[in-house]
Protein backbone atom coordinates (compact mmCIF):
# COMPACT_ATOMS: atom_id res chain seq x y z
CA UNK A 1 0.00 0.00 0.00
CA UNK A 2 1.21 3.50 -1.10
CA UNK A 3 -0.08 6.06 1.48
CA UNK A 4 0.78 9.48 0.65
CA UNK A 5 2.02 11.86 3.60
CA UNK A 6 1.71 15.51 4.32
CA UNK A 7 4.59 17.64 4.40
CA UNK A 8 5.75 18.64 7.60
CA UNK A 9 3.99 20.91 9.67
CA UNK A 10 6.90 22.96 10.49
CA UNK A 11 7.57 23.64 6.98
CA UNK A 12 7.68 27.66 6.16
CA UNK A 13 5.59 28.30 3.23
CA UNK A 14 6.81 31.82 1.50
CA UNK A 15 5.90 31.58 -1.97
CA UNK A 16 2.57 32.85 -3.36
CA UNK A 17 1.23 30.54 -5.39
CA UNK A 18 -1.73 32.20 -6.91
CA UNK A 19 0.56 35.46 -7.48
CA UNK A 20 2.08 36.72 -10.67
CA UNK A 21 5.55 35.80 -9.79
CA UNK A 22 6.23 31.73 -10.25
CA UNK A 23 7.54 30.39 -7.23
CA UNK A 24 10.81 29.83 -7.77
CA UNK A 25 11.60 33.40 -9.07
CA UNK A 26 10.32 34.20 -4.98
CA UNK A 27 12.39 31.65 -3.84
CA UNK A 28 15.37 33.31 -5.88
CA UNK A 29 14.43 36.40 -4.67
CA UNK A 30 14.47 35.81 -1.60
CA UNK A 31 17.70 33.51 -1.19
CA UNK A 32 19.32 36.93 -3.45
CA UNK A 33 18.15 39.15 0.12
CA UNK A 34 19.66 36.43 2.47
CA UNK A 35 22.98 36.58 0.10
CA UNK A 36 23.26 40.26 -0.37
CA UNK A 37 22.47 41.31 3.24
CA UNK A 38 25.02 39.24 4.35
CA UNK A 39 22.79 36.46 6.18
CA UNK A 40 24.27 34.06 3.97
CA UNK A 41 28.20 35.33 4.27
CA UNK A 42 30.75 34.72 1.33
CA UNK A 43 31.86 31.14 1.38
CA UNK A 44 28.42 29.56 3.50
CA UNK A 45 26.74 27.12 2.13
CA UNK A 46 23.78 27.63 0.62
CA UNK A 47 20.57 25.32 1.57
CA UNK A 48 20.40 22.21 -0.57
CA UNK A 49 17.82 21.31 -3.21
CA UNK A 50 16.11 19.34 -0.49
CA UNK A 51 16.56 22.08 2.17
CA UNK A 52 14.89 24.38 -0.31
CA UNK A 53 12.15 21.94 -0.90
CA UNK A 54 11.18 21.54 2.55
CA UNK A 55 12.02 25.47 4.07
CA UNK A 56 9.65 26.77 0.98
CA UNK A 57 7.51 23.98 0.06
CA UNK A 58 8.50 23.93 -3.64
CA UNK A 59 9.16 20.78 -6.02
CA UNK A 60 12.41 19.58 -5.96
CA UNK A 61 12.80 20.70 -9.71
CA UNK A 62 11.92 24.07 -8.56
CA UNK A 63 14.61 24.30 -6.01
CA UNK A 64 17.02 23.38 -8.87
CA UNK A 65 15.91 26.08 -11.11
CA UNK A 66 16.77 28.28 -7.62
CA UNK A 67 20.34 26.87 -7.45
CA UNK A 68 20.67 27.62 -10.98
CA UNK A 69 19.47 31.12 -11.58
CA UNK A 70 21.89 32.28 -8.52
CA UNK A 71 24.95 30.68 -10.26
CA UNK A 72 24.06 32.67 -13.48
CA UNK A 73 23.71 35.40 -11.16
CA UNK A 74 27.12 35.13 -9.99
CA UNK A 75 25.87 34.85 -6.14
CA UNK A 76 26.91 30.92 -5.92
CA UNK A 77 29.16 28.68 -6.95
CA UNK A 78 28.40 24.80 -7.22
CA UNK A 79 31.00 22.25 -6.74
CA UNK A 80 29.84 18.67 -7.50
CA UNK A 81 29.72 16.17 -4.51
CA UNK A 82 30.31 19.10 -1.74
CA UNK A 83 27.49 21.81 -2.35
CA UNK A 84 26.91 25.49 -3.35
CA UNK A 85 28.64 28.15 -1.64
CA UNK A 86 28.73 31.88 -1.31
CA UNK A 87 30.58 33.25 -3.55
CA UNK A 88 33.09 35.98 -1.73
CA UNK A 89 32.13 39.69 -2.99
CA UNK A 90 34.78 40.42 -5.03
CA UNK A 91 34.23 37.27 -7.43
CA UNK A 92 30.71 38.36 -7.47
CA UNK A 93 29.47 40.66 -10.90
CA UNK A 94 28.50 44.26 -9.60
CA UNK A 95 25.22 45.12 -9.81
Amino acid sequence: MNKRTSPPRNVCRMTERAGPVPPWAQVTATMRERITSGELPPGTMVPSIVALHQEFGIAKTTARKVLAALRDEGLIVTTPGWGSFVKPEGQRPER
